[in-house]
């Protein structure tokens, strides 16, 4: 009956809160037949046998403090219900982050970010009707009407034969429907996804697609996307709805059935009323778990859906690479690239075709060529962000690979074309790059930034906080907190991606003066396309197309090579 065994092992922390609520459930329901018990006799003993209230007063003060009692358990299931929905909930989100921090971003290479939110944030929230309502109740509606039948079956047979006959016919009912619905529900999901990705696509294109004209063209297809969803609704809902419809039917039936062989019974008086009676009120009650098993089998059907698609999020292949710890130490040295190679699996050619240098240690190394070309594909490989496919990089003789990466990148500073600003305030966002940073290590990064001035004429100035990604910061102004990052960590390798790409030109002369103090006996590796920032480097590599077709400094490279010269011909114009 759809017990996903990966989903319950997700109750695996707080197991005995599971296992308390479902008991808890049970313990109301034994509740309910005492209820029935004092009822029926209560009822029995004023009409049948004429006592008046104060003679059955003991056994309605019993039916008060048993409601009380079961109100008090049905209230406890649900608390420690909570406790495991909770619980199951944020463990999944830590598993989920923690997979998309090692893949660094690589799961969005070949998925549509809009569908991945949809997974995380839905998919996560879907599973708390499963495990709220649903797995609850189907163990539920296995155990109360078994400990209503012990009850019913002593005092009337017959009654408990219906009962036994009757039951297995709902679960059954569902049974046949489930593959139907299951699959149904596994489109839905699916549907949802693909109009989230495509509607969020859409949104973050929507100036481009304006300026093209193909604005129309993509409310129609917007369009077809909601009606596909529209449509595997729909399914869903007309199956969810005639199986509840035919669920009620064969409970009252049921309930009927009862009714009426009790009823005739009771006329040739070959049954007494308290029996009757008790039997009748607990009759509803047998049906109780499985109707409402019925109503919530769709929500369990939608959480498995959610859940297979958070599952192959998890177990999707990860770039993390396995380290033997006897390697995980190395000295800072020369970095060389041997012959490596890399390609997209999205793209048909190369980023990287079988490309060999070396970085020598202590010296400053430019990549410059054209978009494309596969310059921060290197820089990315350095990160590993990516994992490399073909070749070996090599740090002082030790391959990247086994280098372990908290190791790595607490020698290494990244300053990249568009820095992550979090919602914090500009102190902590600059003090992300050392953890025990003092307050003025913080402003001596910012100063060298060149962004100290600047923050302190803010209303709060260190303490002002910026927008999610920095909406409140222009561009430069986030790019000089990147570089007060990279002051502030001071490491050895240096790797900049544009580092001065969104600085004013009134403050780019003076921050390469920085970078360059800030360079001072460190490896560095530049990626850039305003030559300026790299005349001076003690050698620059010429990218093209994936493949290295120069090398050199900047004066070497102004004769022999015309790529070279082209690249700084047209710098020279644009400025």
């Amino acid at each position: 009956m759809n017990i996903d065994k990966n989903l319950l092992k997700l109750t695996s922390k707080t197991k005995s809160s599971f296992v308390i609520s479902i008991i808890s459930g049970v313990v109301a329901s034994g509740f309910t037949i005492l209820l029935a018990h004092f009822l029926a006799k209560s009822i029995n003993q004023i009409f049948l046998e004429n006592k008046t209230l104060s003679d059955v007063s003991n056994y309605l003060f019993l039916f008060i403090i048993a409601a009380i009692l079961k109100a008090f358990f049905i209230w406890f299931e649900r608390n420690k219900i909570d406790v495991v929905v909770g619980d199951v909930k944020k463990n999944l989100r830590e598993a989920i982050n923690k997979k998309l921090f090692e893949d660094k971003g690589n799961i969005l290479l070949n998925k549509q970010s809009g569908g991945l939110t949809n997974t995380v944030v839905k998919g996560v929230e879907a599973l708390d009707t499963y495990f709220s309502e649903y797995l609850p109740q189907l163990f539920l509606s296995a155990l109360t009407p078994i400990l209503i039948l012990i009850f019913v079956s002593p005092i009337d047979i017959l009654s408990g034969v219906v009962f036994l006959i009757t039951a297995p016919i709902i679960p059954l009912l569902m049974y046949l429907i489930g593959s139907t619905a299951e699959e149904l529900n596994r489109k839905q999901w699916k549907s949802l996804n693909r109009m989230s990705g495509h509607f969020l696509d859409v949104l973050q294109g929507i100036t481009t697609l304006k300026i093209f004209n193909r604005a129309k063209e993509e409310i129609k297809q917007i369009e077809m996307i909601s009606n596909a969803f529209k449509t595997s609704t729909m399914k869903v809902l007309k199956i969810a709805f005639l199986s509840a419809l035919v669920l009620e039917l064969l409970s009252t039936i049921s309930i009927a059935i009862i009714a009426v062989e009790i009823g005739l019974r009771l006329m040739y008086g070959k049954m007494d009323f308290e029996s009757a009676l008790f039997v009748l009120i607990l009759a509803p009650e047998f049906y109780l778990p499985l109707r409402k098993l019925g109503s919530r089998y769709h929500a369990g059907l939608e959480g498995i859906a959610a859940f297979k698609s958070i599952q192959k999020l998890l177990t999707s292949n990860s770039n993390k690479n396995e380290i033997n710890s006897s390697q995980s130490k190395f000295r800072n040295g020369d970095i060389e690239f041997k012959n490596v190679s890399f390609k997209f699996p999205s793209r048909e050619t190369k980023a990287l075709d079988d490309i060999s240098f070396t970085i020598e240690m202590g010296k400053t190394v430019a990549i410059v060529g054209e978009s494309g070309s596969g310059k921060s594909t290197i820089i990315n490989l350095l990160m590993q962000f990516l994992k490399l496919e073909n070749g070996d990089i090599l740090i002082s003789k030790n391959r990247l690979l086994d280098i372990s990466e908290s190791e790595w990148h607490k020698q290494v500073s990244w300053i990249s074309q568009k820095p992550h600003i979090f919602h914090k305030t500009i102190l902590e966002n600059i003090s992300i790059a050392k953890k025990d940073a003092t307050e003025n290590e913080i402003i001596e990064a910012a100063q060298n930034a060149l962004i100290h001035d600047w923050i302190i004429k803010l209303k709060d100035g260190y303490k002002t906080i910026v927008g999610e990604r920095g909406t409140t910061l222009s561009g430069g102004e986030i790019q000089r907190i990147a570089l007060a990052r990279a002051f502030l960590k001071d490491s050895p390798i240096l790797l900049m991606d544009e580092a001065t790409s969104s600085i004013d030109s009134i403050y780019e002369q003076e921050l390469i003066s920085s970078i360059k103090r800030l360079s001072k006996n460190k490896t560095v590796v530049i990626v850039a396309h305003r030559l300026n920032t790299i005349t001076n480097a003690d050698k620059i590599i010429v990218m093209d197309s994936g493949k290295i077709i120069g090398e050199g400094t900047h004066a070497e490279l102004l004769i022999s090579s015309k790529k070279y010269q082209n690249l700084y011909n047209t710098f020279k114009r644009e400025m």
